[in-house]
């Protein structure tokens, strides 16, 4: 695996670390528990146990193919680290996407949610990256996962971008349910001008 897997998989692993203290820190801003997966049902378990999968392939699948060299051996995505360009624009691209997802979920502060839950949601956020995206966390997790794919090319990472985005379509499914039935019409104008997830602003937003 070239230098760029290595870096890829390192933001990947700093991301991880930022992600977690900032849950950490959203749960005691918030004065309850802010981790809901455990309390998912039907495809929402699903979508839960999906975005686990998804980064655990992209952070071990490489590493496992090291370890055991016939697994890359028989892997068409595998390069042995000679894709030079793919290597570099994975890296940056996973570079923008953790520093996107993490300032979105500090963004929301007290708000963030990882799961949903009716009755449990935060208030309403608009400002920062959520006047272009209505999930900009999402949007930069899968652009680290697609960078990771790019810069340490294995059949784990390929994949792991796709579950995410089969996950993440989920989830907001589940999420703009609930949100609408907490927050009613500022929700409602709220996705009238802002995009589920990137581009323009359509409209005047809350």
């Amino acid at each position: 695996m070239s230098a760029f897997g290595w870096a890829a998989l390192a933001l990947l692993f700093g991301y991880l670390a930022l992600f977690l203290w900032g849950t950490t820190a959203a749960t005691q801003a918030a004065g309850r528990p802010v981790w809901l997966f455990g309390q998912a049902r039907g495809r929402e378990r699903l979508a839960a146990f999906g975005f686990r999968a998804a980064f655990v392939l992209a952070f071990f699948g490489p590493l496992l193919w090291l370890a055991w060299p016939v697994l890359h051996k028989a892997d068409p995505f595998w390069t042995e680290g000679g894709a030079v360009a793919a290597g570099l624009i994975g890296v940056f691209i996973a570079g923008v996407g953790a520093m996107v997802a993490f300032a979105a979920q500090m963004s929301m502060g007290a708000s963030w949610r990882v799961g949903v839950v009716p009755g449990a949601t935060g208030a309403l956020v608009t400002g920062g990256l959520y006047r272009y995206s209505r999930n900009p966390t999402f949007v930069g997790q899968f652009a680290l996962l697609a960078g990771v794919a790019l810069a340490a090319s294995s059949l784990p990472t390929v994949v792991a971008p796709l579950v995410f985005l089969w996950s993440a379509v989920t989830q907001v499914r589940t999420e703009e349910t609930a949100l609408r039935a907490a927050l009613g019409a500022d929700y409602d104008r709220y996705t009238a001008a802002v995009p589920r997830w990137i581009g323009l602003r359509q409209g005047t937003a809350p």
